[in-house]
């Protein structure tokens, strides 16, 4: 199932480099966010991580479960807690306040990549 999650995350980062072509960075921050969310998702199943399971049993990922997840990757990965803080940022300052200029979100595409490619491929 990992494995989907990617395919996700590598679809949604496709969209997102749509919109910043078309710039739209309230479209392209969300997401950039829910790219990074799915490659927490493939990351924390590939490990076996908990919160996976949680998610599972309950249907759906809270935020709470993706910052246990993400604080969980950092002990194996510590750059993985300030990628996710730059989607985090996407998500906030540039999806729900829409106050971020183009220039902020494309800034910040580099650590989703880098995210992703963290996940598994298979």
């Amino acid at each position: 199932m990992g494995n989907r999650h990617r395919e996700l995350a590598l679809n949604m980062l496709d969209e997102a480099r749509e919109y910043i072509e078309g710039v739209n960075s309230i479209q392209a921050s969300e997401k950039l966010y829910k790219a990074s969310e799915e490659a927490i998702k493939a990351l924390a199943e590939h490990f076996g991580f908990p919160e996976y399971r949680d998610a599972e049993e309950k249907g759906r990922w809270t935020a709470i479960l993706l910052f246990s997840a993400v604080r969980r990757l950092s002990e194996r990965f510590p750059q993985v807690l300030d990628w996710w803080d730059h989607a985090w940022f996407l998500h906030v300052e540039g999806f729900h306040e829409a106050r971020l200029g183009m220039e902020e979100v494309e800034v910040r595409c580099q650590y989703i990549e880098k995210l992703i490619a963290l996940s598994p491929k298979s």
